[in-house]
């Protein structure tokens, strides 16, 4: 199944009187389950990309469809209702709250979920059990009462994909998510991120490192905004 279908994709920015295309007539499809890298050095547009796959960003040229559906004809509304419960994020810098505990930053997501969704709302009960399974299961339960200032690299990286992971989204999104932590860290959350592809949901990621992308079992390489290759792992 066509979970993204990206056709003619262009981003223009305008600064200055000059026009930069991030993204130049781009065109690819990402099916159900597949775990994709983005490659590309900076510049390139993969970051663009990314945004507009995320619905954070929209592009000024092209189509793109999600789950079968054109993005331009969504609302303000539905768009914010996909990024909460179709799509996950974790970011590079992992974009926790500081000020909010562990459990708080995951509290968010699901208090999110029952604003947007009328046929099921989370229970506090509910909401408290999913927070701590989650928790268990990446090994930080203990840590919900910290907050994320009080936590190593790799445990705050834990955290944000607890949080993404938290309203069982179809896609998965990571941008660089190893590149704030060392070697071995690093390579125990790309760990994470395959055992989530297993259970068959998306993950695509953005990077510039070939060790992140041997994870995957795609690689689409973009230079200057254009897509110079695509094409299957055998090896992933």
């Amino acid at each position: 199944m066509e979970q993204l279908e990206v056709k003619d994709l262009t981003k223009r920015y305008v600064a200055y009187g000059n026009v930069t295309n991030a993204l130049n007539s781009v065109s690819l499809n990402v099916k159900e389950g597949e775990m994709v890298a983005i490659m590309g050095p900076s510049g390139s547009g993969k970051t663009t990309m990314l945004n507009i796959l995320g619905c954070l960003d929209n592009p000024t040229l092209g189509e793109y469809k999600l789950q079968g559906k054109s993005v331009e004809t969504m609302n303000a509304k539905e768009l914010a209702k996909i990024r909460n419960q179709s799509i996950g994020f974790v970011f590079q810098q992992f974009a926790l709250i500081a000020e909010y505990s562990i459990y708080e930053n995951l509290e968010l997501p699901l208090l999110y979920w029952n604003l947007h969704n009328k046929k099921h709302k989370y229970s506090k009960s509910e909401m408290r059990s999913k927070i701590f399974n989650i928790l268990e299961a990446l090994g930080i339960k203990e840590h919900y009462t910290k907050y994320p200032s009080q936590l190593s690299g790799g445990q705050q990286q834990r955290v944000a994909i607890a949080r993404a992971l938290l309203v069982e989204p179809d896609i998965i999104i990571a941008d660089e998510p190893t590149g704030a932590l060392d070697q071995k860290t690093g390579a125990e959350v790309m760990k994470l991120l395959v055992d989530v592809n297993k259970k068959g949901k998306t993950v695509i990621i953005v990077t510039h490192d070939e060790k992140i992308a041997a994870y995957c079992n795609r690689r689409i390489d973009i230079m200057d905004g254009k897509i110079q290759s695509d094409k299957v792992l055998v090896n992933s």
